[in-house]
């Protein structure tokens, strides 16, 4: 007995989306080896569409090359330039991976940035 139903899209065991018909008798799940006559799709028109977000819609906001240097924790580290305290950091595997990584400080007040090797 199946457990879906009504869809040609997807497979009515295990509900995964099917592969298109080819030049064999039947149409296979990649999921759980379910298989299909080809006949029960004779007659039936099997249509997709892609919907793409629109850009003013999109969650994501596009940022400019300043605002991204600054993203990420702040601590008490004070700047060896201005000598303020606040720096921004991120980190980066650089060197091989049996080594330490190098991580990137940044002032959050002149935006100068320096590196340590850990």
């Amino acid at each position: 007995m199946s457990c879906f139903s009504g869809d040609y899209n997807f497979c009515s065991e295990c509900g995964n989306v099917l592969p298109l018909p080819g030049l064999s008798d039947t149409v296979t799940c990649p999921r759980c080896q379910f298989t299909i006559p080809i006949n029960e799709f004779a007659g039936k028109v099997i249509t997709s569409t892609v919907v793409f977000n629109s850009l003013e819609k999109s969650s994501v906001k596009e940022e400019s090359e300043q605002d991204s240097e600054l993203k990420g924790p702040v601590i008490d580290r004070r700047c060896s330039r201005c000598s303020k305290e606040g720096m921004v950091y991120h980190t980066r595997q650089m060197r091989s991976a049996d080594e330490g990584q190098t991580v990137f400080y940044t002032c959050t007040h002149c935006r100068y940035q320096e590196k340590e090797d850990s």
